[in-house]
């Protein structure tokens, strides 16, 4: 069997390379099992009219919250026994349409179920005010009555908090209506970078006319002829340059709507207001600044680094992510990524490989291309059925990743929905990305021990280093940079494009060190990125990668209080607040320690990294030097 037949059905012939396959001819054993969410579109329509019928059930409650354990406690169950079988129907419907986005029935479905999550919504929105409505002392007298209501006790202690945040009902009024204003922001940068910016053509490795484009970007930032690099940086750039006025004002703008909404509800600051939300100590955030600037040595030793082996005499922008090291090459069919994940995830024990075996054999995961199947990958669960994953393997290295990465995502909810109610089934995104980054620390881990080739070890070396500085670095000079344009904005001062490329400037200079060439064109990077307007979103990178980072050692260690302490973290959900649970898993972010572990494995990492170069001298680096770059002018 020729290796391109592998995926299809045994009396099917493969199509040609280049043309995908109808979902119809691929193997069962590699498309998700859907019919454990509903058996057919029939009961997924059932169902439908079950959540429509249950609506009117809700007027019943309006105003007599307060009178009696039994109603909260009923209203209360009503309203997450209508939100989990619409968490199902949500899924259903997302997931026959990404698997083959052509189909108009699946489409129609995610169109009613938004709609029906929207009258839903209106439905319930009188709960939480009408309990914040209820004094305190007799709200805890009524929980205290009921066994049953007191298990939500963590629920209605997390909605007191934001008491002193809740407006009288008008001004609520006059808030929830001005929400469509306030995405104006996001939604001008978001049509301008993804709609109307155009980059102009450059030649390639092969003299070739081609344009530059977003999606092609990060692949010719990796090319190994400098010139092309350069050529589509300008390129990149120069474009954006044209039009910093215009986005320096979508940017203030998208700030100035964080400090309104922060101050309408009384909060001190923007930061403050949106590290409430999950209830985020400032001095986490803090943390994260104060420690990434005290430990930038090892980014400046990898500057340094990257500069030799690449035998530059300036290290530019363009030169931060070609592969130091030339001709590698991991070819890693679906069947053998498992079994290197099976093996690299054994250190989290048998209770986590029992779990991990069944998600690779029933029915979690939807593998390969197919025609009008959604691209990239995800792991979207719903509470009363296993959580799925969507892949579109290729056999690369960063596809076997990939996998790791969401069935990290796809394991801990796994747990919390075996352990946890439904009101506590879901976790914040503070915490969200830490199982899927330990799945991946583990897994490079892995890899490094058990690979044998030289070059292979390098490169993974480098693209470990390479992950750190673009997940804990860069993201920390991010949340330095938002802070202070909040604070800038705060105190007064307009958010000129000068201002924000100067301090972009000062940023990258101080955190990339003095190895860095900073171009002027670099400084205007910040009109490229989207998270800026997200309101303070980008400091959980950094503290997620670190806690996955701190957890992953400690597990290596062979530390079995460490490894159940962060099973348990995985089966928690958001039944306490994001903070408490990491520090019962045994990582603290609001101190140094954890990001501190990080830099700390940077370094050591860049130890071997140099051990390796120097003991041989045969591999093939990718070095460059300042003749190979022949620009177009």
């Amino acid at each position: 069997m020729k290796p391109e037949d592998r995926f299809f059905n045994g009396t099917e012939t493969a199509p040609a390379i280049d043309t995908l396959p109808e979902r119809s001819r691929l193997a069962a054993e590699y498309q998700w099992r859907l019919e454990d969410i509903f058996e057919s579109d029939a009961r997924w329509e059932e169902a439908f009219a079950r959540v429509e019928k249950r609506i009117p059930e809700f007027a019943a409650f309006p105003g007599k919250l307060g009178e009696s354990a039994e109603n909260l406690l009923n209203c209360l169950q009503l309203r997450d026994r209508v939100q989990e079988e619409l968490g199902r129907l949500t899924l259903y419907a997302g997931l026959k349409s990404d698997q083959d986005t052509r189909v108009s029935r699946y489409q129609a479905y995610n169109d009613q179920t938004a709609s029906l999550r929207v009258r839903v919504n209106q439905a319930i929105s009188f709960i939480q005010p009408e309990i914040l409505a209820i004094p305190e002392e007799k709200l805890y007298a009524l929980l205290n009555a009921n066994p049953e209501l007191s298990a939500y006790r963590h629920f209605f202690e997390d909605l007191l908090r934001s008491r002193a945040h809740v407006l009288p009902p008008e001004q609520e009024r006059l808030l929830a209506m001005s929400g469509e204003i306030a995405q104006g922001p996001y939604n001008i940068f978001s049509m301008f970078n993804n709609a109307d910016i155009k980059f102009p053509t450059i030649r390639d490795e092969q003299g070739k006319e081609i344009e530059v484009t977003k999606g092609r970007y990060a692949r010719l930032m990796e090319s190994l002829d400098r010139r092309v690099r350069r050529d589509a940086f300008f390129a990149m750039y120069g474009s954006y340059g044209k039009w910093t006025n215009t986005l320096a004002a979508a940017l203030s703008s998208g700030v100035k709507t964080n400090i309104f909404y922060a101050r309408a509800r009384n909060y001190s600051s923007a930061i403050a207001a949106a590290l409430d939300g999950d209830n985020i100590p400032l001095s986490v955030y803090e943390n994260v600044l104060d420690t990434v600037q005290r430990n930038l040595e090892p980014l400046h030793r990898y500057m340094k680094m990257r500069k030799s082996i690449l035998g530059l005499e300036e290290l530019h922008p363009w030169d931060l992510s070609v592969p130091l090291v030339s001709e590698v090459k991991f070819e890693i069919p679906y069947r053998e990524a498992l079994e290197i994940i099976r093996a690299g995830l054994r250190p989290l024990g048998e209770n986590y490989l029992s779990v991990l075996e069944e998600s690779l054999s029933e029915g979690w995961i939807d593998v390969y291309e197919n025609q009008g199947k959604r691209s990239g990958a995800y792991s979207w669960s719903t509470y009363g059925v296993h959580p799925y994953i969507l892949l579109n393997y290729n056999d690369t290295l960063d596809n076997a990743f990939t996998i790791a990465h969401e069935l990290g995502h796809a394991l801990h909810s796994h747990f919390t929905h075996r352990e946890q109610p439904y009101h506590y089934s879901r976790y914040t995104t503070f915490v969200a990305e830490v199982a899927s980054t330990l799945n991946e620390n583990l897994l490079v881990d892995y890899l490094l021990r058990h690979t044998d080739d030289p070059q292979k070890k390098l490169y993974l070396l480098n693209q470990y280093i390479d992950q750190i500085r673009g997940t804990v670095y860069m993201q920390a000079l991010f949340a330095e940079f938002e802070k202070i344009i909040h604070q800038k904005t705060e105190a007064g001062e307009a958010l000129t494009a000068e201002l924000l490329s100067g301090l972009a400037r000062e940023l990258y200079l101080r955190y990339l060190g003095p190895e860095f060439a900073m171009d002027p064109e670099y400084d205007i990077n910040w009109c490229r990125i989207p998270h800026f307007y997200y309101g303070f979103y980008v400091y959980q990178y950094v503290t997620g990668f670190s806690a996955a980072a701190a957890l992953s050692i400690k597990i290596l260690e062979g530390d079995a209080a460490a490894r159940d302490a962060y099973l348990h973290f995985l089966s928690r959900g958001s039944s306490d607040y994001s903070i408490n649970l990491l520090k019962d898993a045994g990582v603290d972010m609001t101190s140094p320690a954890s990001i501190e572990a990080t830099t700390k494995l940077m370094d050591r990492l860049l130890d071997e990294m140099e051990a390796l170069q120097g003991s041989l001298h045969n591999i093939p680096f990718n070095r460059q030097g300042k003749g190979s770059i022949n620009s177009q002018g």
